[in-house]
């Protein structure tokens, strides 16, 4: 059933500035492509920064996939010229190579050799390479080197305050997390409307399935690429970025913080017969993973949505969830927007703004594995055949289906009410026109993203597109001022961090052996 918020929005508009000082951030993964769509062989450019110690430029996955991570901001505009102004200083300093503007590669072929990304000597230089390692053989390159985009949120205290009636701040961090789960179960059941809305990832070139089984059947275009006539997000199905090997096994919960940190502490502590059999070290005693079990470290659990809490160096995140509750909430399900330079633009921040306070807003009693897979079925009908004609979703368990317009309409009921109080102080109105606009989507399903990349990747193929778009967002990218940083500013982080990482390496006391042990310790304890 869609739950009804009418209450809930009674109260928000007795308290008008309730909403004020959301805190966002966003973390954009991509590729650095060849002039000709390939993948280079270079390692991260030295004069972007150490990805071990830059605070807004790092590595995921590979030494070419580039993360660009925003400092939180209340300030919409100021994050946006933050992540523009990040990409403007890489664009210039990747000379021969462009941002790729997909989720998923054009084409890896079999002698490209994918380099993980190489942190430097020290221990902790080390383990981060290690734990990509362990992807690596557990999942294959192919699969993490798929890029995403990551949203983290959250409200300010004195919406906490108010919203619960908290009198005692000795209790609000343990109200918050509960509260935090709530939206979490919520986005379970009912986040699917953002790959509907954003998925751009509806074809796939053929080698990303190979030797891979899957029960998905794909039409084949005239350029050899593989898709689906309605779909939306193959990054995030079965083929795409996930656990499906383990996750079934793991059978997270997500009803409280208590109960989550149990289950992924379990996940960590506990040997998984399939990574086994592959090793713990190679024939010349070269480490393979860091363990056997379900998850090497919690970073491991793909999901859509995850509790975060800000770590330091000697402290896993469960444990600090433990000690200090759930700060903010990491949205994972959004694609690489291709029609922006930067991976995603206002509008998807303003409509996830809006669909996470509904979350909050909604009551949500507790879930079970066997929710979990009926909420998972409804993501895979909108993945797969999203852009359907008058495509049918589940509302209430097995029992009842509806038209995905009608709970698009219902929903956007409760958008408009929240947009009304955001927008309370702007004349633009900028939350109620997305809603404006993305309702129409539900109607008509090519304005979608993926509706509107498909027909042009289709017709072109996926390196023509990407290259094309690549090479104007790079000339955007460089005739851009910048607003918020500068080139002094980025240069001197650059060598900034590469002098961090010479310090923690020159400071290391132990040999890795030592460190990856008490390092295990500190994920199982």
């Amino acid at each position: 059933m869609i739950p009804n918020i009418s209450s809930v929005l009674c109260w928000l508009k007795c308290n008008p500035n309730i909403l004020d000082n959301i805190t966002r951030g966003i973390e954009r993964e991509t590729l650095r492509i060849k002039i000709d769509g390939n993948m280079p062989t270079t390692n991260h450019p030295y004069q972007i920064g150490s990805s071990l110690t830059h605070k807004w430029i790092t590595t995921d996955f590979s030494e070419i996939l580039l993360e660009f991570v925003t400092p939180k901001s209340t300030n919409l505009n100021n994050l946006i010229d933050i992540l523009y102004d990040l990409h403007k200083y890489t664009s210039e300093n990747i000379k021969n190579e462009y941002l790729w503007p997909f989720s998923f590669p054009y084409y890896i072929t079999p002698h490209c050799a994918i380099k993980l990304a190489k942190y430097g000597t020290s221990n902790l230089g080390k383990i981060k390479t290690l734990y990509r390692t362990g992807l690596k053989n557990r999942y294959g390159s192919l699969m993490n080197m798929i890029s995403g985009v990551h949203y983290n949120f959250s409200l300010s205290i004195n919406f906490w305050k108010q919203w619960k009636n908290i009198t005692n701040i000795k209790n609000i961090q343990n109200i918050i997390s509960s509260e935090y789960f709530k939206l979490i179960r919520n986005y379970h059941k009912f986040g699917w409307i953002i790959p509907y809305l954003f998925g751009a990832s509806p074809v796939i070139e053929p080698s990303f399935i190979k030797n891979k089984k899957s029960n998905i059947t794909f039409k084949k275009s005239p350029n050899n690429l593989l898709y689906l006539p309605w779909s939306t997000s193959l990054r995030l199905s079965s083929i795409g970025y996930n656990n499906s090997k383990t996750s079934d096994i793991m059978n997270v919960s997500f009803n409280n913080l208590t109960d989550y940190i149990n289950s992924l502490k379990n996940a960590i502590n506990t040997p998984s017969e399939i990574f086994k059999k592959i090793g713990l070290k190679n024939k010349l005693g070269n480490f393979k993973q860091i363990s056997n079990h379900l998850l090497q470290m919690e970073s491991e659990f793909y999901t859509h949505i995850r509790p975060k809490q800000k770590t330091t160096t000697n402290e896993s995140l469960l444990n600090t969830l433990k000690n200090k509750g759930i700060e903010y909430i990491e949205i994972r399900s959004l694609d690489i927007n291709p029609f922006s330079p930067i991976g995603i633009d206002i509008k998807q921040i303003l409509f996830l703004d809006l669909f996470l306070i509904w979350c909050l807003f909604a009551n949500s009693s507790e879930i079970h594995n066997t929710d979990i897979k009926l909420y998972n079925n409804n993501w895979n009908i909108i993945l797969l055949e999203g852009r359907k004609p008058n495509q049918m979703i589940n509302v209430d368990g097995n029992k009842k289906k509806e038209k995905l317009i009608s709970i698009g309409k219902i929903i956007f009921h409760d958008l408009y009410h929240i947009a009304e109080n955001l927008d309370k102080n702007s004349k633009n109105n900028p939350y109620e026109k997305v809603c404006d606009e993305f309702i129409q989507y539900f109607k008509e399903p090519e304005l979608t993203y993926s509706g509107k990349i498909f027909n042009e990747i289709i017709t072109n193929g996926i390196n023509e597109t990407g290259l094309k778009l690549a090479r104007k967002y790079k000339k955007q990218l460089i005739d851009k001022k910048m607003k918020f940083l500068n080139y002094k500013i980025l240069y001197q982080e650059a060598m900034l961090s590469h002098k961090k990482r010479q310090n923690i390496e020159m400071h290391d006391k132990i040999n890795f052996k030592t460190y990856l042990k008490r390092y295990k310790k500190i994920l199982t304890k």
